[in-house]
């Protein structure tokens, strides 16, 4: 499945983002390892485990005709020789919309493997003060 190579997390880095952008499918899937041990939380969503879930839920996203611009801002990267660890802000807009979307924090984990850089966590939750406030839940701390 993955034939491009990326050189560095960073490169795989961009690939997602342009592949979020373009709407594409199989660059999106190019980006992640092809290994079973892979994990996705969109915003609000279930934990997707697997080649299966994974690809299934980007499907859908993707192919929501809908195509986002995304700017990705606060940039924190932690790395190693055989692992990277992105925390990032994803910041979307809609051409033709006035308002941006609400922006989301984001923790992308890259591992280095023989065909190069792949993700293998991308983690995605709605940043402080940019959702609306859950009404009448009780705050749990665990």
């Amino acid at each position: 499945m993955a034939t491009r190579i990326f050189p560095t997390a960073q490169d795989a880095e961009a690939a997602f983002y342009e592949a979020l952008e373009r709407a594409d499918l199989e660059l999106m899937m190019a980006v992640w390892s092809e290994d079973e041990d892979i994990v996705c939380v969109h915003p609000g969503g279930l934990r997707l485990a697997g080649q299966d879930q994974v690809r299934a839920s980007w499907r859908q996203i993707l192919s929501g005709g809908t195509r986002a611009r995304v700017q990705v801002s606060q940039q924190v990267a932690v790395s190693g020789p055989m692992l990277a660890v992105h925390s990032v802000q994803e910041n979307f807009s809609v051409p033709g919309e006035a308002r941006p979307m609400p922006a989301v924090v984001a923790t992308n984990v890259y591992l280095r493997t023989a065909a190069g850089w792949r993700m293998i966590v991308h983690h995605g939750s709605p940043a402080p003060g940019s959702a609306e406030p859950a009404r009448d839940v009780p705050k749990t701390l665990h």
